[in-house]
């Protein structure tokens, strides 16, 4: 059984611009324990579900522009905070957590809730996590939205953007969540929205989830996870359901991984890629409304 923290209720107290209700479920921890995972549920029920993944070290505050306007097109908005982030419980051991164990974590997730013809949308280990539950249970997917994301499998350069930023989330002495989204911004955010973004975290025990996940990116060809996004990639290959790819044009990270999606994925062909201008990595920030809408059109055209 897994060593977790759980943070508590009154650190999410009044936080701006969220008025959403909490919603739990219990998943496997992969160690014989359960973990308590959180999630927004938001619309109606019986409406068309649509599966918000955020990523790191973000959680689900980041999709709270988003929100009004999916339910407002009359789509049912879930979600959750991956393991280690948000309200959901954060293992206290680094080793606890594997690229493996998120997908298995969110796909007990989806079984609980039995989403089905859900449309995906995926930034950063939102996307990393959300395609390979895509590939896996291809049932419960109508379509997919990419946004600033990829599916890495380690043989491809990481790229000098990455590399700096896995150097400094092991390296700095303080790893400031509420800074390293704004940084991740073009738009400078206020002090209570960076506030809630360190809400989470009372002090850096809470942190092993966020310190770990950059170096679960698989960045060289033998790494643990790369086998399995590679088979990942081989079910992509022949998807061809919708997949629209939603970049902005300001995330060194992700830069040109749209292209690539685009090129080798069959439900690519003949969408309305979007480009989100004045954007950085977090566009859910930078132009929530803007991506919300794309979203919406999306879904309602296919």
């Amino acid at each position: 059984m897994i060593d977790v923290l759980q943070t508590p209720d009154d650190r999410f107290a009044g936080l701006p611009g969220f008025p959403y209700a909490a919603h739990y479920a219990s998943v496997p921890d992969g160690d014989g324990g359960q973990l308590r995972l959180h999630y927004l549920d938001e619309g109606r029920a019986d409406a068309p579900p649509v599966l918000l993944l955020h990523g790191e070290p973000s959680w689900s505050f980041l999709y709270r522009k988003m929100i009004p306007v999916l339910v407002d097109a009359g789509l049912r908005t879930v979600a959750p905070d991956l393991v280690g982030c948000g309200r959901s419980d954060k293992p206290v051991a680094r080793d606890d957590y594997t690229y493996q164990r998120h997908v298995d974590w969110m796909a007990a997730l989806l079984a609980a809730l039995d989403l089905r013809e859900a449309t995906l949308v995926g930034q950063d280990w939102g996307g990393l996590i959300g395609l390979r539950l895509v590939a896996e249970h291809p049932d419960r997917f109508a379509r997919v939205v990419a946004a600033n994301t990829f599916l890495p499998t380690g043989d491809r350069d990481p790229g000098d953007a990455f590399r700096a930023w896995q150097r400094f989330s092991q390296e700095t002495p303080t790893f400031d969540v509420g800074r390293i989204v704004d940084g991740g911004c073009t738009t400078e955010l206020a002090p209570d929205v960076i506030a809630a973004y360190d809400a989470p975290f009372p002090d850096d025990s809470f942190k092993a989830g966020v310190r770990q996940f950059p170096l679960l990116v698989p960045s060289r060809p033998d790494d643990p996870a790369s086998d399995a996004n590679r088979a990942a990639w081989d079910q992509l290959r022949s998807w061809t359901k919708p997949f629209l790819t939603a970049f902005s044009d300001n995330d060194p990270i992700t830069k040109g991984a749209d292209r690539v999606l685009q090129s080798d994925i069959p439900g690519c062909q003949g969408q309305p890629h979007t480009t989100i201008t004045g954007a950085g990595h977090f566009l859910q920030e930078d132009a929530g409304e803007e991506l919300a809408r794309v979203v919406a059109a999306f879904v309602a055209a296919t």
